[in-house]
Order: structure tokens, then C-alpha cells, then sequence
């Protein structure tokens, strides 16, 4: 941080002494000026109908698929537009001139990165056809908002452009996968590039490492149901609010696009949801799919060139420039120098010069693998999609159709890499040995395509775990190089201990098994309250009330529970945050003890009921949760305890679909959303309606046919082209 300040501050000192010269300097020049009259008109050249439901989701219908994307963009800004300008905003690298120096370092990464670049210069040559569509016709609907809402302030940041979209396909995916920690593993507290990481995170994700990011995907197939039935639980695990929080749609085109699902704000495309014949469930995985390599150099400060195989080549360099807000119109100008060698970007510090290969670096097909996700209509289909693009960094998927096909795909842009390099560690940059040879084929990862045990699921657990022990991949099967995890999170183990007993699930089983509220005996949290029962209070009497309820705990995160908040918060506490980190014996009984104090000060009793500690909050009123960190019914909380007198969730299970095929044809969707559609307008019937619902655990299902749909319609709206 100490570069910012050292230039705000030197920059606010010249303001200051009043130098006309400087004030020019830092004076926040206009973008592109936005014709309002202009947005209007290419407006015109699509047709959307936007039909509210009683919740006030969208339902988008037209012709073609950029007429329901441009009318998705409208709605979608009639609800969150702000959280849409930061991620446009994000997407060109100039988040900081609306946020200051917080978003300084977001900035400079995404431009050292390239992808920005790599949109700019191939968006002509290298975007198909269709995604120019899809993106181009998002873009309108926002600008089309914009002419219609001049009071928001959106002309700071409108026009927007297909470029915009297609940019913020190539710059999130790889926060997902964790190219932030890579970078912060290896160019740790010295250089430019260290304090970018963990901002960037934020910019992008909208939270921090404290917050795990995990996912739920279960489906089961006839063969595992009681009546016949294909069903699948759509449960990703995002923050509640931000540029990563879930906003619930319902798209459907003449050419073939018919879902309900999750989108995020600034994408066009269903990424996670479900329709009358197919729908997908995706978590986060983590395969190795970066590499960092420690270049040999000819200056260590201000290099200009690298040696590879003997030879020096010359770096690409090229100027990183963003402006930073100061105050009022005035903003700090800030350029730095990129580097480019053949691994990737290449950053300059003091522990010497590392370039980055990473999956997404210059890729532009993402939007077209998901525009052929949500046109698929089968598991097949689906599949095929995956194969022939493979545009898409990482993420589990679990996907399900009305044929009774499940699958369970891991997939990740696997680079080809020699094997015999450890790639855990830094490799050496001057040998063509360790450079990639390009991807492998998504068919040489896990899957489990319709399993004879007639289950599948990934609760950002291996692989090797993803069915039964009879079905699920072999860990033989596969490279070293390809990092798959090995892990199983307290998800994982309950979803197997539940599903593996019974051979014939019910709708209603199904459900209570996705909102499983408990800890695995074999889960970290559970081991851990075991061992401090065993080995007692030691020296510190004091403590065997707190262990005695400790051995009372049946591992359940429900309402009513008195011992679960020591439990968790202990858990919480031995471990930095994260209740599946290790921990040591010490470190567990003082933060038994620590705990212990907490909780008697905030309630006057080490066993509150969970009910009264973690809450789900929104304006001024809140609700009771069960659940817990890292149980299936996933509550990630947050906030000052002793201050509020609870803990209000920030992450965790949000937007659900569950999808329902029966044998007959006919299908059911049910979905739910923690708060509502209004994501930030607290004005609005619908900034919290669905929250008592998702509270209780309960579900609403929305009109997927027409004629219910007007039924319930709480408005009808034209846009484009009918709308003269």
C-alpha cells in the first residue's frame, strides 16, 4: 500500500500548493460521451417481453436469443444496476476511478494479466459470431436502460459495449480456481503485484479468503428413486451480496433457449439452472491449471529480456495505465510496465522476475460454451458442448435430464505439461521443457456418466468421490500434473452417509438430504470436539461445564440446538476462520475457552440456542437459521457478535433450484433466493419477500408455461423494437 499513498499523497500535495499545470493533470477525463437518442435507436433492433412473476422474476421471452439476453439486461438493471456499473467497470480496468485506491490494485492486475488487452485487440477476428450476439445484444438492453434512467448517474459508465461482456468472461474465471493465491504464494510483500491479490479477490468475488467459497450438486436417476423420478439439486454457495451474488431469471427464446437458473450481474446466460428437459449444478474445484516460473533476466529491476533455451528474447512491453479517484473530479494518472514473456505475465520483485501461465489467459470462448450449455436439451448434448469448446477454466458440474441420464464432469482447461516437473513449486523459466503444449481433451479428466449406484454428487470434494465407491474415478486413472484434489469436506461425507442408505429417495428425502443441517463423526469439527472430550480440562477445572456440553453435542447446526454454537465457534476459532483448517491440542482448548467467555458475555450462557446466534438479516429484520459452515444447508456468518448479539449470514446456500422429471414427461422447478429479486432496492415489495422462505426452508415454484405466468404477472413490459 505504501506506493499509493506515497503518490495520492505527493499528488494531493502539488493540488494543494495550487499548480494549475497539476490540476490539469489530475483532472478525470470525460469517457465516451453516451447518446442517449442513439441508445434508444439500436434498441430497435430487438424484441424482448419481460413478464414479472409474483416474486418479480423475470420471465424474458423472444425470437431469438439476443432478444431475451437484451431484455435480461434491462430487467436485470432495473433491480441491481449499481453492482452491474462496478463489474463493467471492473471488466476495463477502471474500477478505481470509481472506488479510489481500494480498487487500485484490481486494476493493475487485470490489466498486467492481459485479457483486457486480448479482448481490445481479437474481439473482431476471434469472437464468434453468435457470443457477439448474445454480448452485443446484453449491452444494448443495459444502454437502453441507461437512456431511460438518466437520474442513476449511468452515463459515467454507459455506453456499454459486446467488448465490455466478452472481458468479463476472460477476467473472473480464474479467481475461481485461485490464480489470486498462486500470485500471492510466490510474490509475497515486496513487489507492486503483492498487494493487488487479495483486493482483486475482493473486487471480483465481492469477499475475501475468509470466506469459502463451496458449492453443493446432488442428482439422483430412477434407479436410486422411489417413483421413477430424475431429480437434481442446483446449490451453488456464493456471498449474499456483491458482484458474485446470484440473480434469479427465466429465459426463453424461439431458438431454443428455455431456463431458469442463476445468473450473475453483467452475464447474459444462465450459469447454473434448469429447464423442462435438462439442468446442471456447478461447485468449485480446484485443479492445477497455473503455473509460476522464475525467469533469468538481464536487469533484475527493469528488465528487457529473458533467456529460454540459451537464447535471449525480448519481453512484450507495454503500459499499464489506470487513473485513481482522488476527490471530486480529480484522479490520480498511474502507469506501470507490463511484461509479457512466452509462459504468460511477468511481474518484477524483489525475490526476482515471475511470469504466470494460468487457463483463461487470452481465451475468448467462454460465453460461446455457455450460450450451447443452455440450448442443450440432454446430458448428451451437454456434454457435447464441453467436449468441442472446452472454454471453461475449472468448475465441477453435475447435470441431469428428463431421459433419467445423471453425470458428474470435472472439468478444467487442462494444460499439457511434461511430466517429471514438481509443479507445486516455482519452475525454472529458462527452459522450453516446462512451457505447455497446449490443453488436454475434457474426455481425459473425471467423469461419472450414468452410474449403475444411480447417484452423483460433488460437494467440492474429489473426484474420486463422486458416486459410489464402485463407480466413482480411480485416482490411478489420471496424472500427478493435474493437481486433482483428494480432499472430502463435511458436505461430501453426509451427502455419501445419507444417499448410500437408501435405495429409494423421495421428493421430500431428496430435499431434507440437500438441507442436511449436521457434522460427519468423521468431520474435522467432529474429530476435534472428540479429542477435547477425551483429553479433559487439564489444569483448567473451570472448563468442564463447557467440555460436558461439548460431549452432549449430537453434531446437528439446528434452530433449537444449545451446544452448537461452542462447537462451531471453538472449531472457527482453533482454526483462523475456516473450520476444516488443521489445528493443535493448545490451540483447541484455548479456543474452547475463549469461546466459552465469549458466549457467557454476550448471553450469560455458554449454550445459547442456534437460533438466537445465526441469523438471516436484511434491513432491519433478521431470521432464524439452522445450519452451519461446511454443513449441506451451508450459513457462512459474519459480523460483531457482542455488538448485534448475533452473527447474520454473508455466504453460503443461496439461490436453489431443485429439479424434478417424472417418467410421464412432466416436470417440477422449484427455486428460492435468500432475499428476493430487488438485490439492492430496499424500497422494493421484493427486497426481502423470499427471505421468511428461505429461512424455513421452504420453496416457491415459478410459472414456467405462459398462461400461468400472466396469471400472477405483476407487470408486462415490451422493449425494443415493439416499442415505438
Amino acid at each position: 500500500m505504501g506506493m499509493w499513498r506515497w503518490a495520492i499523497g505527493g499528488a494531493a500535495g502539488l493540488v494543494v500548493a495550487g499548480l494549475a499545470g497539476t490540476a490539469a493533470w489530475l483532472w478525470t477525463p470525460s469517457g465516451p460521451h453516451f447518446d442517449a437518442a442513439a441508445a434508444k435507436q439500436a434498441a430497435q433492433a430487438y424484441d424482448a417481453r419481460v413478464i414479472r412473476d409474483h416474486y418479480g422474476v423475470p420471465h424474458i421471452y423472444g425470437a431469438r436469443n439476443a432478444d431475451v439476453v437484451f431484455g435480461l439486461a434491462y430487467a436485470h438493471a432495473e433491480d441491481d444496476w449499481p453492482t452491474i456499473e462496478q463489474v463493467i467497470a471492473q471488466n476495463r480496468a477502471q474500477l478505481a476511478r470509481l472506488q479510489g485506491k481500494s480498487a487500485a490494485a484490481s486494476d493493475y492486475l487485470m490489466l498486467a494479466l492481459g485479457n483486457i488487452e486480448a479482448v481490445n485487440e481479437n474481439y473482431d477476428a476471434k469472437v464468434s459470431s453468435k457470443a457477439k450476439a448474445i454480448a452485443e445484444g446484453y449491452a444494448a438492453g443495459l444502454n437502453l436502460w441507461c437512456a431511460n434512467h438518466p437520474a442513476s448517474g449511468c452515463a459515467r459508465t454507459a455506453p456499454v459495449t459486446g467488448r465490455d461482456v466478452i472481458a468479463g468472461y476472460a477476467n473472473r474465471p480464474p479467481f475461481f480456481y485461485g490464480l489470486d493465491t498462486e500470485l500471492a504464494g510466490v510474490i509475497q510483500g515486496k513487489g507492486p503485484v503483492d498487494l493487488s491479490v487479495k483486493q482483486a479477490r475482493a473486487a471480483y468475488l465481492g469477499t475475501d479468503a475468509d470466506v469459502e467459497l463451496g458449492s453443493n450438486g446432488i442428482a439422483v436417476s430412477p434407479k436410486r428413486s422411489a417413483d421413477g423420478h430424475t431429480r437434481l439439486a442446483v446449490n451453488s454457495h456464493q456471498p449474499y451480496t456483491g458482484p458474485v451474488a446470484w440473480y434469479e431469471a427465466r429465459l426463453k427464446s424461439d431458438e431454443g433457449i428455455d431456463m431458469i437458473g442463476g445468473v450473475f450481474p453483467g452475464s447474459p446466460l444462465i450459469l447454473h439452472g434448469a429447464g423442462p428437459t435438462l439442468g446442471w449444478a456447478a461447485t468449485v474445484n480446484k485443479p492445477d491449471v497455473s503455473d509460476v516460473f522464475l525467469l533469468t533476466v538481464d536487469d533484475p529491476k527493469k528488465p528487457t529480456r529473458y533467456k529460454l533455451d540459451g537464447q535471449w528474447r525480448d519481453f512484450i512491453v507495454k503500459p499499464l495505465k489506470f487513473r485513481v479517484k482522488l476527490w471530486g473530479p480529480f484522479s490520480l494518472p498511474v502507469e506501470r510496465r507490463g511484461l509479457r514473456s512466452v509462459q504468460g505475465p511477468a511481474f518484477v520483485t524483489d525475490r526476482g522476475v515471475f511470469a504466470v501461465s494460468y487457463a483463461g489467459d487470452g481465451d475468448l470462448n467462454e460465453l460461446d460454451q455457455y450460450l450451447a450449455m443452455n440450448m442443450a436439451k440432454t446430458v448428451g448434448e451437454w456434454r457435447a458442448a464441453q467436449s468441442s469448446i472446452n472454454a471453461i477454466p475449472s468448475i465441477n458440474y453435475v447435470v441431469a435430464d428428463n431421459q433419467g441420464t445423471i453425470a458428474y464432469f470435472y472439468n478444467a482447461r487442462m494444460p499439457k505439461r511434461e511430466e517429471g516437473w514438481d509443479r507445486h513449486k516455482v519452475l525454472p523459466g529458462d527452459t522450453s521443457e516446462t512451457l505447455w503444449k497446449g490443453f488436454e481433451p475434457v474426455e481425459s479428466l473425471p467423469a461419472v456418466i450414468d452410474p449403475p449406484s444411480g447417484f452423483v454428487e460433488n460437494s467440492n470434494n474429489t473426484p474420486f468421490a463422486a458416486s459410489s465407491p464402485e463407480d466413482s474415478p480411480k485416482p490411478d486413472a489420471f496424472p500427478e500434473s493435474f493437481g486433482i484434489e483428494r480432499n472430502m469436506t463435511n458436505r461430501a461425507m453426509r451427502a455419501h452417509e445419507l444417499i448410500e442408505a437408501d435405495h429409494a429417495i423421495t421428493r421430500d428425502k431428496f430435499i431434507e438430504y440437500k438441507m442436511d443441517h449436521r457434522y460427519s463423526p468423521n468431520s474435522s469439527v467432529r474429530q476435534m470436539i472428540a479429542g477435547l472430550v477425551t483429553r479433559g480440562p487439564g489444569d483448567d477445572p473451570s472448563l468442564k461445564p463447557a467440555l460436558d456440553l461439548l460431549a452432549s453435542w449430537d453434531g446437528s447446526a439446528d434452530m433449537p440446538n444449545r451446544a452448537t454454537a461452542l462447537a462451531i465457534f471453538t472449531g472457527q476459532k482453533a482454526r483462523g476462520g475456516q473450520i476444516n483448517e488443521a489445528s493443535t491440542p493448545e490451540k483447541d482448548l484455548a479456543a474452547l475457552r475463549d469461546t466459552s467467555a465469549l458466549l457467557m458475555k454476550v448471553y450469560g450462557r455458554i449454550d445459547p440456542q442456534w437460533s438466537e446466534v445465526s441469523r438471516l438479516q436484511r434491513g432491519d429484520k433478521s431470521w432464524p437459521l439452522n445450519g452451519g459452515p461446511d454443513t449441506l444447508r451451508a450459513v457462512y456468518a459474519a459480523g460483531d457478535l457482542e455488538a448485534d448479539k448475533f452473527r447474520h449470514g454473508v455466504a453460503g446456500d443461496t439461490y436453489i433450484v431443485i429439479a424434478d422429471w417424472a417418467p410421464d414427461g412432466t416436470y417440477r422447478l422449484d427455486t428460492i433466493h435468500q432475499f428476493g429479486s430487488a438485490t439492492v432496492d430496499a424500497s422494493s415489495p421484493h427486497y426481502a419477500d423470499q427471505a421468511p422462505l428461505f429461512a424455513e426452508e421452504k420453496f416457491k415454484s415459478p410459472p414456467m408455461e405462459l398462461p400461468a405466468l400472466l396469471a400472477e404477472a405483476t407487470s408486462d413490459t415490451h422493449l425494443g423494437k415493439s416499442v415505438r
